[in-house]
């Protein structure tokens, strides 16, 4: 029977990648700060913690979200294919089940719910929190469904990148002042835990399944559009409300 999952091997690996980063803070603390480590058997327990907590997740990433996004594009990429060519409006389910993967996941993405959390409390309300989590979430779905568009028709990804963020500078300008900050960290926010891993197995599953595509070359830069459509979603919300806003001024007065 083959071994699938070897859980101390991921444990020593993992370890091995995070014990450099609680040295260079206990290094910091001691030598630069010259403050004494406070409760280092708590420190010591939570480290542990976490540590088991992210090898776990990594398991998790290899033995299950890897394979179901890889899967999922193999079987939508092979219905899809007709005669051997490769035809863009064939693949409606792929642009369909990215723009749904998209949403989802971004809708579940803790680092996303902790900064829209964050920033409701920050502005007093002023900004909704399930309103911004909703506008990441939309940047993030239609990013993925035109990467996935991107991949079936071969066209390069740099002119998608340079379109995007003429589109976002042009959006800077007008945006309220208070929402580009956030803006430009919710495409940040969104490429985390539970987004990325979904979204790369996609990707090289669609890449490896489409006629004349690379893993390589086409399979990779999905993530580049979930952080770049947030950052226009969230600005086009910003102006939206702010439109609205003034167009209830003029109606009140």
């Amino acid at each position: 029977m083959e071994v699938l999952f070897n859980p101390a091997q991921l444990l020593l690996a993992t370890a091995r990648d995070v014990l450099p980063v609680l040295l260079l803070l206990v290094v910091f603390q001691t030598l630069v700060l010259r403050q004494p480590i406070r409760r280092p058997g708590r420190i010591l327990m939570g480290f542990g913690l976490a540590l088991v907590g992210m090898a776990c997740f990594l398991g998790g990433l290899d033995l299950a979200l890897f394979p179901v996004g890889r899967n999922m594009a193999v079987l939508l990429a092979e219905g899809a294919q007709m005669d051997g060519v490769t035809r863009w409006t064939a693949y409606g389910w792929i642009y369909l089940f990215a723009f749904l993967i998209g949403f989802s996941t971004t809708i579940a993405e803790p680092s996303l719910i902790a900064v829209a959390k964050k920033a409701e409390e920050s502005s007093r309300r002023s900004i909704s929190a399930l309103g911004l989590r909703l506008a990441v979430a939309i940047g993030v779905a239609v990013g993925i469904a035109l990467g996935t568009f991107r991949i079936v028709t071969g066209t390069p990804l740099y002119l998608y990148i340079l379109v995007g963020y003429v589109v976002v500078a042009i959006q800077t300008v007008f945006a309220p002042r208070m929402m580009i900050p956030l803006a430009y960290d919710s495409g940040g926010v969104t490429t985390s835990t539970v987004t990325v891993p979904l979204v790369a197995a996609l990707g090289l599953g669609l890449a490896a399944n489409v006629p004349g595509r690379s893993t390589v070359l086409d399979g990779f830069g999905l993530i580049a559009f979930a952080s770049l459509c947030p950052i226009i979603s969230v600005l086009g919300y910003a102006q939206l409300a702010q439109w609205r806003s003034r167009s209830h001024t003029k109606i009140a007065s």
